[in-house]
C-alpha cells in the first residue's frame, strides 16, 4: 500500500497522468518522459517521503527512488494506465532535438534491461572464476547449463532491445521481434560461417555475425516503426493487421541485412576502436580521466552514450577495457560519503551518510551522490580526485570487463579473466580510490548542517556558520539584484549544476524584464562570446555569475546584447546586458537566472534576503565573511 501511495503522490507531481508520454526505470530512478514539463511540481516532489531527489537531464523528468524503484514502477502500473499506454517515438521524445534527443533514445532503450543485464553479468563473472581455479570445468554439463543461464541475454541481446525499441518508438514489437530473430536465424549465420557469396536479388549483401550487436537493431527497429505508420495510414482498415507486418518483414529483414547490420556493426567497431585507442596511448591518464569524469557525466546523463560502446567492445573483443576505470569513480564517491559520516556531527547527515555508503557499496550511488557529497561540494570533489588516482591505477593495470553490470561490490567477479590479469589492479585501484576519497572527504571538511532549534532566526545563522569552523579572513559582502522579477530558490532551477549548488550557492530569478545590471561596484571577469552569462567581481572579492536562462548558451548569442567586455570596471546599477525575454522563451528555453557566488567556500554563509517579487538595485544576498563573526 505504501508504494502505491507514493505512486498516486509522483504521477500527481509529474502533472497527471495525461501528462506522460513514456516511463521507464533504471536501477534507482524513474525517467519520465513528459509532453509539459511546466505542469511537474519538482519541489513538491523533492519533499515527498520516499524520493530520494529529483534530476532533469537528457530530456528526462528523473524521479530518484533507490533500490524500492522496481516496487514503485510496478504501482504505478497498478493505478494507472502510464504503463499500458503505447507511446509513439515522436510524443516520447517531446520535441527534443540534439544531444538530448540522443541520450534519451539510448537511456530509454537500455535501463529496462540494466537489472537482468547485471544479474546475468554477475553470474558469467562468478563461472569465470570457477574454471579459473578449477572448480568447475568447461566441459561439465553443470557449467554448460548455468553459462546459458548467463550468457543467453548477451547472445541474444538484438531480441531484447528489439522489444525495447519497439516500445520506444511505438513500434509492433512482435515484428521487431521477427527481425530480430531473422538476424540469429540459423540459415543466416551459416552463410557468414561459411563465407557464402550473398546476393538478395542482385543486390550484394555483407554478411556479419549479429548476436550480442547492438546498434543494427536499433536502427532497424527504429526505421520499422516509422515504416508501419506510414502503412497504417495507407493501408485499409480490414487487412492492415497483416499486409503491415507483411511489409514490414518484407523490407525490414534484407534492408537490415544489407544496409543496417554492416553500416551498424563498423559503425560501433569504429568508436570502440577510437576508445580502445585512447587507452592504449597511455592507459594511465585515459584511467584517470574517466575514473575523474564518470559521475560527473552520470550527472547530466550523458554516461548513456557509452554504455553501447561497453556492451559492443564485450560482443567484439569478448572484453571491454574501458569500464574498469569507471569503477573507481564508484567506490570514489562511495569513500567521500564513509568520510562525511565519520566527520558529520548532525545525526541525520551521519545516518543518511552511512545508508548512502552502504548502497553505494552494491553500485547503487545517488543516495551518496544526490543526497551526500554534492550538495556538501567538497566531499564530491575529493571523490573526483580519488576517482582519478583510482582510474589511473586501473587503466595502467590493464584491467578488462569480460561481461556487464553496474560497477559494485557482488560485480566484481566480471572483471576476473583468463589467470586474473589485471584483476589485483582492480582491486588495489577501487580500494585507494575509497579510503584516498573518505580520508580527503574527512581532512578537507564541509560545513557541517547543525541541526537547528525551531524558530531559529536567520539572524542567528552566522553564528551557527561559526560553529561549523568559520571561513577564510574575506570580509562580508552585500549583492544587489541585477534583474528585476520574481525569486526562485536553486533547487528548482531545471539545470542539475545550478539545483545542486554544484556552481555556488545563491538565489535565481524569472526576469519580468530582459535587463541585467551590475549588483555592486566591481571588475568583469567573465564576458562570455555568446553574450548569456557573466561574471563580476566585487571590490571586497565576492565573485558573482549571473547565468541568463538555461542552456541558453544553444541561442549563439542571438536575442541577447551585451554592454561590457573582460576586465571592465562597473557601477551598481549599470546596465552590463539585455535580452528579449519573449523570444527567448517562445524558443523554449527556460529564462529562470540564476545569480551564484562561485567562491561560496571562502565565506561562512551565503544568505538569500528577498522571496516573491524583486526590482533590481534591491537587496538581494547577504555574503557572511570573517568579520561578520567576530
Amino acid at each position: 500500500m505504501k508504494y502505491e501511495k507514493l505512486a498516486k503522490e509522483i504521477i500527481q507531481g509529474v502533472g497527471g497522468e495525461e501528462n506522460v508520454a513514456s516511463l521507464v526505470h533504471c536501477a534507482t530512478r524513474l525517467r519520465f518522459t513528459l509532453k509539459d514539463r511546466s505542469k511537474a511540481d519538482k519541489a513538491k516532489l523533492e519533499k515527498t517521503e520516499g524520493i530520494i531527489t529529483v534530476k532533469e537531464s537528457g530530456g528526462q523528468f528523473q524521479v530518484v527512488i533507490g533500490n524500492q524503484v522496481p516496487e514503485v514502477y510496478s504501482a504505478i502500473g497498478r493505478v494507472s494506465n502510464i504503463l499500458n499506454d503505447a507511446k509513439s517515438g515522436e510524443k516520447a521524445q517531446g520535441g527534443k532535438k540534439g544531444l538530448g534527443s540522443v541520450i534519451d533514445v539510448i537511456s530509454g532503450i537500455f535501463a529496462p534491461l540494466l537489472g537482468v543485464m547485471a544479474g546475468a553479468g554477475i553470474l558469467k563473472g562468478l563461472l569465470l572464476i570457477a574454471s579459473n581455479f578449477g572448480w568447475l570445468q568447461t566441459t561439465d554439463t553443470t557449467y554448460t547449463i548455468l553459462y546459458a543461464a548467463a550468457d543467453s541475454l548477451f547472445y541474444f541481446l538484438p531480441a531484447l532491445l528489439a522489444v525495447t525499441t519497439a516500445r520506444k518508438f511505438g513500434g509492433n514489437v512482435f515484428s521487431a521481434l521477427t527481425i530480430a530473430g531473422a538476424l540469429l536465424y540459423p540459415s543466416i549465420i551459416q552463410l557468414k560461417t561459411d563465407g557464402t557469396d550473398t546476393h538478395f536479388f542482385g543486390i550484394p549483401v555483407i554478411m556479419m555475425s549479429y548476436s550480442s550487436t547492438v546498434i543494427p537493431i536499433i536502427l532497424s527497429v527504429i526505421v520499422m516503426s516509422k515504416l508501419e505508420k506510414f502503412c497504417n495510414r495507407v493501408i485499409h482498415e480490414s487487412v492492415k493487421n497483416f499486409v503491415t507486418p507483411l511489409i514490414s518483414l518484407a523490407v525490414m529483414v534484407p534492408l537490415t541485412l544489407i544496409v543496417f547490420g554492416p553500416f551498424g556493426v563498423y559503425v560501433g567497431n569504429a568508436i570502440a576502436k577510437g576508445l580502445l585507442a585512447a587507452f592504449a596511448f597511455s592507459p594511465l591518464i585515459a584511467g584517470a580521466v574517466l575514473g575523474a569524469s564518470w559521475q560527473l557525466l552520470v550527472i547530466f546523463g550523458v554516461h548513456w552514450g557509452l554504455v553501447p560502446v561497453f556492451i559492443n567492445n564485450i560482443a567484439v573483443y569478448g572484453k571491454d577495457g574501458i569500464k574498469p576505470a569507471a569503477t573507481a569513480s564508484v567506490f570514489a564517491q562511495t569513500g567521500a560519503a564513509l568520510g562525511v559520516m565519520l566527520r558529520t556531527k548532525n545525526k541525520k547527515l551521519k545516518t543518511l551518510a552511512g545508508s548512502a555508503t552502504l548502497s553505494a557499496l552494491f553500485g547503487i550511488t545517488e543516495p551518496a551522490v544526490y543526497g551526500v557529497t554534492l550538495p556538501l561540494k567538497r566531499p564530491f570533489i575529493a571523490g573526483i580526485i580519488g576517482g582519478a588516482v583510482g582510474g589511473a591505477i586501473i587503466g595502467q593495470a590493464g584491467t578488462q570487463a569480460f561481461a556487464s553490470g553496474a560497477p559494485g561490490l557482488l560485480t566484481l567477479p566480471i572483471f576476473y579473466g583468463p589467470g586474473g590479469q589485471g584483476f589485483p589492479g582492480l582491486i588495489i585501484g577501487i580500494t585507494t580510490a575509497f579510503l584516498l576519497s573518505a580520508v580527503l572527504a574527512y581532512v578537507l571538511g564541509f560545513k557541517d548542517p547543525i541541526e537547528e532549534e525551531a524558530g531559529a532566526s536567520v539572524a542567528e545563522k552566522p553564528a551557527k556558520d561559526q560553529e561549523r569552523g568559520g571561513a577564510s579572513d574575506k570580509p562580508g559582502d552585500l549583492v544587489y539584484s541585477p534583474i528585476s522579477g520574481t525569486v526562485v530558490p536553486l533547487s528548482e532551477v531545471p539545470d542539475p549544476a545550478f539545483a545542486a549548488e554544484a556552481m555556488g550557492k545563491g538565489i535565481a530569478i524569472e526576469p519580468a524584464e530582459g535587463r541585467v545590471v551590475a549588483p555592486f561596484d566591481g571588475t568583469v571577469t567573465v564576458a562570455f562570446k555568446k553574450k548569456h552569462a557573466l561574471s563580476v567581481v566585487s571590490d571586497k572579492g565576492a565573485e558573482i555569475l549571473i547565468h541568463v536562462g538555461v542552456d541558453t548558451v544553444k541561442l549563439g548569442g542571438q536575442y541577447f546584447t551585451s554592454y561590457i567586455k573582460e576586465g571592465d570596471r562597473v557601477s551598481k546599477g549599470q546596465l552590463l546586458l539585455e535580452f528579449d525575454v519573449d523570444k527567448i522563451r517562445a524558443t523554449g528555453y527556460h529564462t529562470v537566472t540564476p545569480v551564484i557566488v562561485t567562491n561560496t567556500f571562502d565565506y561562512a554563509a551565503v544568505l538569500p534576503l528577498q522571496q516573491g517579487e524583486v526590482r533590481e538595485g534591491e537587496e538581494l544576498l547577504r555574503i557572511v565573511g570573517s568579520e561578520d563573526q567576530a
